[in-house]
């Protein structure tokens, strides 16, 4: 049974979002603030936490930052500011999708089907290796270098990359890349994430024939190289 935290310091979103949640079977807690948002996390040990930026007390921020010390919930982060440095702060710390209100309730499970279709850090079989020789990608800076030449990219480029690097050797499907860059389920257009990891390789001088950095895995997905 999929147990999901709201968050949210506004009694009408969280019985919104609450109605929406249990009509997909799943099993639904809420908090009004921050620190009783991490008291019930603890004890409640939730698969997803959707988390509103704006709280008394602490604010989402820091409840993601301390989230992150003792869960591996998924982290959905929910915020009235649609400033691209909310959404980078909110990711830096670890959340892992994010949603500008108003938002539509159907988008927010959506959304959250997508996260539980990922594999959580503690469901992996093996961990993920050291990104190849000479690659940096500096995600609070959105920063990328091949042997310490810069790399400019655009910023869905960047984030396909960033997808990439956070589990070297892994295999990513296509649809998971849909998901996490594109932040819905468009279901069948692998030719969308096909152009783009076409123009990445182009720009970081990558061969698809013999590639150096990002590898195709027929009939799957893409994979970044690990490190020799």
């Amino acid at each position: 049974m999929t147990r999901i935290l709201v968050v949210d310091d506004e009694p009408p979103i969280v019985e919104l979002v609450t109605g929406y949640l249990e009509r997909e079977g799943w099993t639904v807690s809420s908090a009004g603030d921050g620190v009783t948002a991490l008291d019930a996390a603890r004890a409640l040990a939730p698969d997803v936490v959707v988390l509103d930026v704006m709280l008394p007390g602490l604010d989402g921020i820091e409840v993601c930052r301390r989230l992150r010390t003792f869960s591996d919930a998924y982290v959905l982060m929910l915020t009235a500011r649609s400033e691209e440095i909310d959404r980078i702060v909110g990711l830096t710390v670890g959340a892992d999708d994010y949603l500008v209100k108003p938002f539509s309730p159907r988008e927010l499970v959506a959304r959250i089907k997508a996260l539980l279709r990922r594999p959580r850090t503690g469901d992996q079989a093996s961990p993920a290796g050291a990104p190849p020789a000479g690659l940096e990608v500096d995600e609070p800076r959105r920063l990328v270098r091949i042997d310490d030449r810069p790399v400019e990219l655009t910023a869905l480029e960047f984030n396909l990359l960033a997808v990439l690097a956070r589990s070297p050797g892994v295999v990513i499907s296509r649809q998971v890349l849909l998901d996490e860059v594109w932040g819905s389920s468009l279901a069948g257009d692998d030719h969308l994430v096909d152009v783009h990891i076409a123009n990445l390789r182009r720009k970081l001088g990558d061969d698809p024939a013999s590639p150096r950095f990002v590898e195709t895995v027929r009939g799957v997905g893409y994979r970044l190289r690990e490190e020799g």
